[in-house]
């Protein structure tokens, strides 16, 4: 990779103002970015094509950052610049900056807003095969696990009801690993239409500790079966729960209420995979 001719020393620069504002969910909605640090999702944003926006790189890690890149290059239209080590270590959100910050444009060839308007053309053209829905799950890091578990386990795409965690929020960023740059997510407000539609495809399991709950590992799960994880904390909605077409559980040792939803997806998914 070619070295940064750019070099910018003011905290007071556009460019750096804007890298520490993609902190904020509002702004990067409004600016339609998002900003991930470290050289690991670096790398995995050059394999994956990316539509880098700017790559920010600190004075004294560059060279070893430029050689790690290799033969890959940055778009043409991105912005490649070099800090000051200090004035990277002041907008950095690692403890340890391993110097390189990326800002990039959301990814609307694999992240979807599904309105109730438009998720039947959406379910047209989709890659058929099995799905994972998330309800209501707003921790960051859990969301990021639940994504990066669904690629592990080749799952055909990610459906968020609105409610959860920001997909670009660093956190969430930092916990896929990369995978959330070639995952197929979808957002939508109408999960429970949505999860009518997947019903008449395939079988529609909650996830949830019910009477009337199938045991996990008594079931053979079909080529566009889906499941749903719920809420940390609260579970599953009722409203999502009436719309479910079945309903499993994983079956635990005496006196544990309930799995972190991260590890309660990977269980699913892993069952999923192993049926396939």
């Amino acid at each position: 990779m070619r070295k940064p001719q750019e070099i910018i020393t003011s905290r007071q620069n556009v460019l750096i103002k804007q890298t520490a504002l993609l902190t904020e969910r509002k702004f990067r909605e409004r600016e339609g970015l998002f900003r991930f640090d470290g050289k690991k999702l670096f790398l995995e944003a050059l394999d994956a094509a990316l539509p880098l926006y700017a790559v920010l790189f600190r004075e004294s890690a560059t060279q070893t950052l430029l050689t790690a890149a290799g033969e890959r290059e940055l778009p043409a239209d991105c912005r490649s610049v070099i800090l000051p080590d200090v004035l990277f270590d002041r907008i950095s959100e690692e403890k340890s900056p391993e110097g390189v910050i990326c800002l990039s444009k959301r990814l609307d060839k694999f992240h979807k807003i599904v309105t109730i308007d438009k998720w039947h053309a959406f379910f047209k053209d989709a890659v058929r095969g099995q799905t994972l829905l998330v309800e209501s799950v707003r921790d960051p890091g859990n969301l990021g696990t639940i994504i990066r578990s669904a690629a592990a386990f080749g799952v055909a795409r990610v459906i968020l009801s609105a409610d959860c965690a920001d997909l670009y929020h660093p956190r969430t960023i930092r916990a896929a690993m990369g995978t959330l740059f070639h995952t197929h997510v979808w957002v939508t407000e109408d999960f429970c239409d949505v999860i009518a539609a997947l019903g008449r495809e395939g079988k529609v399991y909650a996830a949830a500790l019910d009477e009337s709950a199938a045991r996990l590992g008594s079931l053979s799960f079909g080529e566009r079966d889906a499941v749903v994880i719920g809420n940390e904390g609260h579970g599953l909605s009722r409203a999502v729960l009436d719309a479910c077409t079945h309903k499993v559980y994983i079956p635990m040792a005496p006196g544990v209420e309930s799995l972190n939803a991260g590890v309660a997806a990977s269980i699913l998914l892993w069952e999923f995979y192993r049926g396939r």
